[in-house]
């Protein structure tokens, strides 16, 4: 199978390519080179080809997806990195919409269509509540990035137009040490002033990395599957519990919580990812037939670290 992958050189993109080039032949499309050259060297990688283009721009990258078995869309600017000014909010909706057009475009214009679109979405979909039990057939919210998913996952439909089977993946919060939510949690444990995001009471609805790669990856391949699945464990915890366990497989105090204004002073209303959740269930995912590795989180952070 021959595979083109944005986002590759991001925190599941690398695990995600580690996982297919030793059996499938792997296209990165990235914005820079030599970035993926050092992550992705030739020696080491022979299956893999690069293709440098500019994600939300038509352009004459769009004719490498031509022959590609499958597309997995995983592009997008980082949502919790930065503050939510104007302009970066507009970014992290052009980097999603507009660069899943692009795909769909190129899928469009392809004289050999992919067979399958995997686009990554997320559970931001569903809003926030520290109430409510979602699964894939809960509505949409009505915030921010409940607005940017459905936009999102609505450009990503159009490929059914091109009879390219579509998948889209709504991710919860992936666990990985290399980066992401786990990663700024751990510098503060091993600083010995770790603890809860906020209150603590808000619902985290995660997913080791593995167990995001591997669901991928039987996306691909299962050609029944179709529409939308949770890319999350089947047991989400609270904040509180998340800081407990990783307290405990680091051997780490975790009473010490982050007040949730020092996140908004950083991170203005991009603060919300981590304050605010939402109790997801990957309910069509496992009537699916997949198997998580990692169901609980316990296990999940004593993998990992």
């Amino acid at each position: 199978m021959k595979v083109a992958i944005t986002g590759a050189t991001g925190l599941v993109g690398q695990r995600l390519v580690d996982r297919l080039h030793k059996s499938h032949q792997v296209v990165v499309f990235t914005r820079s080179e030599s970035k993926a050259q050092k992550i992705f060297p030739a020696s080491s990688y022979p299956n893999l080809d690069i293709v440098v283009y500019q994600p939300t721009a038509t352009g004459a990258w769009q004719d490498s997806i031509s022959g590609c078995d499958a597309v997995v869309n995983l592009a997008g600017a980082p949502i919790a990195e930065q503050r939510w000014t104007e302009s970066y909010k507009q970014e992290i909706l052009t980097s999603r919409q507009g660069g899943t057009e692009k795909i769909v475009e190129a899928i469009a214009k392809a004289t050999d269509k992919p067979k399958t679109l995997i686009n990554a979405s997320a559970v931001g979909y569903y809003g926030t509540s520290e109430t409510a039990t979602l699964d894939e057939t809960s509505p949409m919210g009505n915030d921010f990035l409940a607005d940017i998913c459905q936009k999102w996952e609505a450009a990503a439909e159009k490929a059914r137009e091109c009879n390219t089977r579509t998948v889209i993946l709504r991710f919860g919060i992936v666990l990985a040490k290399e980066g992401g939510a786990l990663a700024k949690m751990l510098l503060a444990f091993n600083t010995f002033v770790g603890g809860p995001l906020g209150t603590g009471k808000q619902w985290v609805s995660w997913i080791h990395r593995d167990d995001l790669v591997n669901l991928i990856e039987q996306a691909l391949l299962a050609e029944s599957w179709q529409g939308t699945y949770n890319a999350t464990a089947p047991n989400p915890v609270t904040m509180q519990q998340l800081a407990d366990a990783l307290g405990r497989v680091v051997n780490r105090p975790s009473w010490l919580p982050v007040p949730g204004f020092v996140l908004e002073l950083l991170l203005s209303d991009g603060a919300k990812v981590v304050l605010e959740g939402q109790k997801v269930l990957p309910t069509r995912t496992q009537a699916a037939g997949f198997n998580f590795r990692f169901p609980e989180v316990q296990a999940a952070l004593q993998d990992l670290l």
